[in-house]
């Protein structure tokens, strides 16, 4: 009788402990669907170009800017380690929203008087 009720209590930890930890995130491209779990979520400051590859990567943040551009908009994703603007044809993300993004590494070179002020950034798929 105790080996159950031990049983029983260890199950509902588990259970309330992985309720607790799952965070409910909106996936960019996805409208009014919930993720609880995302993997390989790529943080902001390790994504660096790399020359003549297509690198598909993660990220998560919240959306802190938007620009509007023609047939798309820009916006740009703050985590913990950094930021990143992502361009993509949705329109309905919200400043301070929680979003998963799925996109390619790009690099847009930005030559001025010899100095290199290209920027990284995510064109979602």
């Amino acid at each position: 009788m105790k080996c159950r009720k031990f049983h029983g209590l260890g199950l509902m930890f588990l259970l309330i402990v992985g309720l607790w930890g799952c965070d409910t995130l909106n996936m960019s491209g996805l409208q009014d669907v919930n993720i609880s779990f995302v993997r390989n979520i790529t943080p902001i400051r390790e994504i660096k170009p790399i020359q003549d590859k297509q690198v598909t990567v993660y990220v998560q943040g919240k959306v802190e800017k938007q620009v509007p551009l023609l047939q798309r908009r820009a916006y740009k994703i703050n985590d913990s380690t950094g930021t990143i603007w992502v361009v993509t044809k949705q329109n309905n993300l919200k400043e301070g929203e929680s979003v998963v993004v799925k996109g390619k590494v790009r690099y847009k070179s930005i030559p001025i008087a010899g100095e290199e002020l290209g920027e990284v950034y995510l064109e979602e798929e």
